[in-house]
């Protein structure tokens, strides 16, 4: 979630109850909304070091369908059950043997927001 993506979701309202860092005021309605055409997920990550936090939601059929998922700093969990991969699974992500949902739809690409926006020189 970019400042420039967070500013135009965004409808001014405080951060919602879900429990996410960067969860823009009202973009969860936004997505209830959007989950009518078929499943949407917000997911947030954070790690450092190989210790982290993951956040998960899905939305199906305009309501929330799993989540909030949390799991906090420095607690250990198996990569099957972290809150991402159980968001990207309700999305219908499928894992090859030796890796997770996440490494399966191709998230591990990158390791920050920015890697994943194409720089406006290259």
């Amino acid at each position: 979630m970019t400042d420039e993506v967070f500013d135009a979701v965004s409808d001014g309202s405080t951060a919602g109850a879900l429990g996410f860092w960067r969860l823009p005021g009202g973009f969860e309605r936004v997505l209830a909304q959007w989950s009518a055409a078929g499943p949407v997920a917000y997911v947030e990550a954070e790690y450092f070091g190989g210790v982290g936090e993951q956040r998960a939601a899905v939305w199906a059929d305009g309501v929330l369908a799993l989540g909030p998922l949390d799991a906090p700093a420095k607690k250990w969990f198996s990569r099957a059950v972290s809150p991402v991969s159980q968001a990207l699974r309700q999305l219908g992500a499928r894992k090859s043997l030796g890796e997770d949902e996440f490494e399966a739809v191709g998230l591990d690409r990158h390791r920050s927001n920015d890697d994943w926006i194409p720089s406006s020189t290259s």
